[in-house]
């Protein structure tokens, strides 16, 4: 059985409760963060928590928890889930329970709480064939760089995809790409790799930082700029990047096939790159 923290207690995940008042299940008033875990070591941990604590300063919410309190939480979590080899720690934080109103409530106690899953590997399939994607307008708020739990728009547009038999949405807005329903999105254009940049339209993902870190490393071209609906459907590769995910190639957009339909050289540099890196961080040797 899963063991969770729920509010200073390790629990098993049956018998943690919060109450129906919390403003997190009342109106979406929270955030959180997913942390990969390679080998019983924490995937960029502090970046996460960097992260985590923008996004509470987003909603004008104090952080609960300092950086050593929060790894010495999430350390437990995840020794006490230490049967799964790889893991996917969640962390929420929501404003807490009161009476329902819109209005932030005066003293009241934030809800914290920490969860772990077993870390579920790509499937050789979609590392051999890619995956397929479609474009979709992006409905989100404008405040997409603080990582909310209100992710309803999130969750229609993926089962649009799903729905059109595809496995991601890449979001556009006035003609520009910022970002999966749930990725980061890249693409390569005549041996350059190019993202949107960082701003209130996208996520700041912690591993599209990473591949551009490396990129940037290995001396391989690589762009931060703008990029449009005609610059995706024309592109020699497009990528999907995420914690869990960690890098996809996708091969199929708009039921047509991107490239030559298959996964490209670029793309499987730098997969090879970053699972070096991750046999670096299971060693102890890299964050």
């Amino acid at each position: 059985m899963s063991v969770v923290y729920l509010n200073g207690d390790y629990l098993e995940e049956k018998d943690a409760c919060v109450s129906v008042l919390d403003r997190g299940f009342i109106f979406g008033d929270g955030v959180y963060e997913v942390i990969p875990v390679y080998g019983g070591h924490l995937f960029r941990l502090e970046q996460h928590l960097q992260r985590l604590s923008n996004s509470l300063a987003g909603i004008r919410l104090k952080n609960p928890l300092t950086n050593k309190e929060w790894r010495e939480i999430i350390e437990a979590v995840v020794k006490r889930n230490s049967d799964s080899t790889d893991q996917s720690i969640y962390l929420q934080v929501t404003r807490g329970a009161a009476k329902r109103d819109h209005a932030f409530p005066e003293k009241i106690s934030q809800t914290v709480f920490v969860m772990s899953s077993p870390m579920q590997a790509v499937s050789s399939d979609k590392l051999t064939n890619g995956v397929s994607a479609i474009t979709h307008e992006d409905i989100r708020w404008h405040y997409c760089h603080i990582k909310s739990i209100a992710l309803l728009p999130n969750t229609l547009m993926r089962q649009a995809a799903r729905d059109a038999g595809a496995d991601e949405a890449i979001l556009n807005r006035d003609n520009k790409i910022t970002e999966g329903a749930a990725s980061n999105v890249f693409i390569v254009k005549n041996g350059t790799i190019v993202t949107p940049p960082k701003d209130d339209c996208l996520l700041p993902g912690i591993t599209r930082d990473l591949i551009l870190e490396i990129a940037r490393n290995a001396g391989l071209s690589f762009s931060e700029t703008d990029v449009t609906q005609e610059q995706l459907h024309t592109a020699d590769e497009i990528w999907l990047s995420s914690s869990t995910k960690e890098i996809l190639p996708v091969t199929q957009l708009d039921g047509n096939p991107v490239g030559d339909g298959k996964p490209g050289k670029h793309w499987q540099d730098m997969l090879a790159r970053y699972q070096e890196h991750k046999k670096l961080l299971r060693s102890g040797d890299a964050q």
